[in-house]
């Protein structure tokens, strides 16, 4: 009996074993696997409410986007004061699931870029917390290189670094870096007779070395396509292509004269010619009155008739000018004069528009800006800027230097940017030798120019090298009261901050 006990009682106590062994396994497994489906719904929960939470930092900077549509002069979210800014976000049955906090870093001077940092967690997990960061901004009309209302003609020895467009038609003759564009998809050449042309058209022949010819061109004529011709067009041209408003585009005036008087630096009428701007680099300039113009000389006459023709260029006798002081830049950064304006010199991390015209606006009275001397700037990464907004024409005069540089957004309201025709020397007559013909000239900038723009004539006469050069700062980062292209904000750039 104990016998059979005792090997009873072994194979039960085996048996136990086992049986115990593989409960401690099943129970490991188990709670492994409830381990594991806790993490992995934790993680999946924290993924959520990450994911929520990016959407609502999504939501908070497109709220601030809608915000500026409505106000676009407030950065401190209708408050008045310091943020941060908090908001609850709910759901669609109005149960408050989040919360998003925006800093807002209003534009610099002169600046139209919005910093917008919006910050978001979720009420059911606040350690979810998600960051994006965007920049907004109000692109100005300076998004060209050059801008105009009327044919344009760039001959050979024009190049150009920056967008080009006109809202009639384009002969191109030069080296184009980027998009030349018009409004019309073929135009009738005044350069020439024939057939419409392409809106953008090229004169110069093919492989060729930059020949051109003045004659009709079939291969750049209708119907589409135009020949790819890199050699000229680098960057491709376009049309036809939306027009520009160029009423918008030109910037008002009197609002310029009433904020001068307001805060910046207004000059009247100065009873004989006009006035002579010195940009300084110590955030002044000097200002002179302009008694006496450089007489043309002998036989240098206004043969084309073109309005308003003369040398536009300041006498070198001793009572040709007054100074007459001396003044800070002003801190809304306008200057406006009711005359005639001569620019040069330069500046030092400035903000300057200066303007001229005079009211009531009449073709006869108009004013203009010369700029005969170089007008530059000392940093080119934005801190220096320079307007001239021309009530008529944005003149290069007789006498202006051989080699000329002007950095500066360059705007003719009613006239064109460029240079009148002066005489070449005859035989027998002195005519407007030695100025009828210069080296050089770089603009820096932009030109917005209401009729045909052009600083060279064909016959040889004029600036002999024209370079254009965009600065794209001024797209938004303009000068002072430039004109925007509206009031709607647009991202330029964002990113997740981690």
């Amino acid at each position: 009996m104990a016998k059979r006990i005792n090997i009873r009682g072994g194979k039960s106590g085996q048996i136990l074993i086992q049986a115990l062994f593989l409960s401690v396994i099943a129970v490991a497994f188990i709670t492994a696997m409830t381990s594991l489906g806790i993490s992995t719904l934790g993680v999946a929960n924290r993924g959520y409410h990450s994911s929520q939470a990016f959407q609502i930092a999504e939501a908070g900077i497109e709220y601030y986007r809608w915000h500026l549509a409505h106000a676009p002069q407030d950065f401190k979210d209708g408050t008045n004061r310091a943020g941060s800014y908090y908001h609850d976000y709910t759901d669609k049955d109005g149960a408050v699931v989040g919360q998003f906090a925006l800093d807002i870093t209003a534009p610099p001077v002169g600046s139209t870029v919005v910093t917008i940092l919006s910050t978001a967690t979720t009420t059911a997990d606040p350690s979810a917390v998600r960051k994006i960061r965007a920049q907004l901004a109000i692109p100005s009309l300076a998004k060209y290189a050059t801008v105009a209302n009327d044919v344009m003609r760039f001959g050979g020895g024009t190049e150009v670094f920056g967008a080009i467009h006109s809202n009639q038609g384009i002969r191109f003759d030069g080296i184009a870096h980027n998009i030349v564009s018009s409004a019309l998809l073929d135009y009738n050449d005044p350069d020439h007779s024939g057939a419409n042309e392409f809106g953008v058209h090229t004169h110069v022949q093919e492989n060729s070395g930059g020949v051109t010819d003045n004659s009709f061109r079939p291969a750049e004529a209708p119907p589409p396509p135009a020949d790819v011709r890199t050699d000229v067009f680098q960057a491709g041209r376009a049309f036809p292509v939306p027009a520009v408003d160029f009423t918008g585009f030109t910037a008002n005036l009197a609002q310029l004269k009433t904020d001068a008087q307001a805060a910046g630096r207004y000059f009247g009428s100065s009873g004989v010619q006009g006035y002579r701007i010195v940009l300084k680099t110590n955030d002044t300039f000097d200002i002179y009155k302009v008694n006496q113009l450089f007489p043309a000389p002998n036989n240098c006459t206004n043969i084309l008739n073109q309005s308003g023709w003369g040398t536009w260029s300041i006498g070198t006798g001793g009572g040709a000018q007054t100074f007459l002081n001396n003044y800070a830049i002003p801190s809304n950064g306008i200057v406006f004069a009711e005359d005639h304006i001569w620019v040069e010199g330069q500046i030092s991390t400035a903000r300057i528009t200066i303007a001229s015209g005079r009211f009531p606006e009449n073709i006869n009275t108009n004013t203009s800006i010369t700029v005969n001397t170089n007008l530059t700037y000392t940093n080119y990464n934005g801190q220096d800027v320079i307007a001239l907004i021309a009530q008529q024409n944005m003149n290069a005069g007789l006498v202006s230097a051989d080699t000329l540089r002007i950095d500066a957004a360059l705007l003719a309201k009613n006239g064109r940017v460029g240079r009148y025709y002066y005489r070449p020397a005859g035989n027998s007559q002195n005519r407007c030798a030695p100025y009828h013909t210069r080296s050089a000239i770089t603009l820096y900038g932009m030109i917005g120019t209401n009729q045909r723009y052009g600083f060279a004539y064909t016959d040889g006469t004029g600036y002999q090298i024209r370079t254009i050069i965009y600065d794209a700062n001024l797209l938004y980062g303009p000068p002072p009261s430039f004109p925007l292209t509206s009031d709607q904000y647009q991202t330029i750039s964002w990113e997740e901050v981690r």
